[in-house]
């Protein structure tokens, strides 16, 4: 009988009944909301887009490095690779901005121990598959590991003197001419900071630069020290000059011994020349008195480095007595 509720399959059992249901959006309409646009396939992780995009940058930030050597401008960041090197560099304090590891790196000490101190520097620290790391290192081997090192700011050469002659003492500048070794600039870096210089020029050509290596060797005194990069160093010693510093090139045949250096006491400049050929002949000309390092054994010339360490150490102590 229609209607009768008691007849057999006149109701559905509980949990059968067919229909618009709850969460379906017909009986709630906003019950189901969208994910929103599709990302760009260059955005997508894994995507072929994703992977040729990467190498598109990769391939573009080597060329704008070529080309910025080309031109003899001021050098574009740097990756350091390898995991004793990225260690070195942050444990120095070489400035970064990024840490890459690779995804499933083996994790022992010296990784460990980067991680911890990227992070305690506020560094990021970034998880990316091995073959992002591949193409970066464009062949070199990074170990799964990379830090992402920003373009060193230099300062302006007028700025490090005006710094200089109000800092109270009598000023004190280092200059390098042909210096290419990072190493040895990162030690010359290192030495001017202990002996008191007020701060360091460096060519624009034909001279190692501020890397990571450079800083590295500093030892973190990089920090303390302003370096100014300068287009033409003989017009820079001139301006110097005119300001009234002395210019002083260090030579193995200079005239005038360390020991008995009048000019050690006054506004000074420190010219340092590379080792093996020391100063150029410009250079050498702008000098106003070029000074040597007396030596008994049988030593033609000492590394730029110490050189500039041992002169620079006596500079200080007639400074102290005078």
């Amino acid at each position: 009988m229609a209607g009768n509720s008691q007849r057999r399959g006149a109701t559905r059992k509980p949990g059968t009944k067919k229909g618009a249901v709850v969460g379906s959006g017909g009986q709630k309409p906003k019950g189901l909301r969208g994910r929103g646009a599709t990302p760009p396939a260059e955005s997508r992780t894994g995507h072929p887009a994703q992977r040729q995009g990467a190498q598109r940058r990769a391939a573009q930030h080597v060329e704008t490095a070529a080309r910025v050597r080309r031109r003899g401008g001021t050098e574009p960041g740097e990756t350091v690779l390898g995991r004793v090197a990225v260690l070195e560099c942050l444990r120095a304090g070489v400035p970064a901005t990024a840490l890459q590891v690779a995804i499933g790196v083996d994790l022992d000490e010296r990784v460990s121990e980067s991680i911890r101190l990227a992070a305690d520097a506020g560094l990021s620290v970034l998880e990316v598959p091995r073959a992002d790391l591949d193409r970066l290192a464009g062949g070199a081997l990074h170990q799964g590991v990379a830090l992402q090192v920003p373009p060193y700011e230099y300062a302006a050469a007028e700025d490090v003197l005006a710094s200089a002659q109000e800092s109270g003492a009598s000023p004190l500048l280092v200059a390098l001419d042909g210096v290419t070794d990072p190493r040895n600039l990162g030690a010359v870096v290192r030495s001017a900071t202990a002996f008191g210089a007020h701060g360091l020029l460096i060519p624009q050509r034909r001279s190692a630069g501020m890397t990571a290596v450079a800083w590295r060797s500093s030892a973190g005194t990089a920090a303390h020290l302003p370096v100014a990069r300068v287009t033409n160093l003989v017009r820079t010693l001139k301006n110097l000059a005119a300001a009234g510093l002395m210019i002083v090139g260090l030579d193995a045949a200079g005239a005038m011994p360390i020991d008995t250096f009048p000019l050690a006491t006054g506004p000074l400049v420190l010219v340092i020349g590379s080792e093996g050929r020391g100063l150029s002949r410009l250079v050498r000309e702008t000098c106003d008195a070029v000074v040597s390092i007396p030596m008994t054994g049988p030593v033609e010339s000492l590394n730029a480095s110490v050189a500039a360490g041992v002169v620079l150490a006596e500079v200080a102590r007639l400074r102290r007595a005078g």
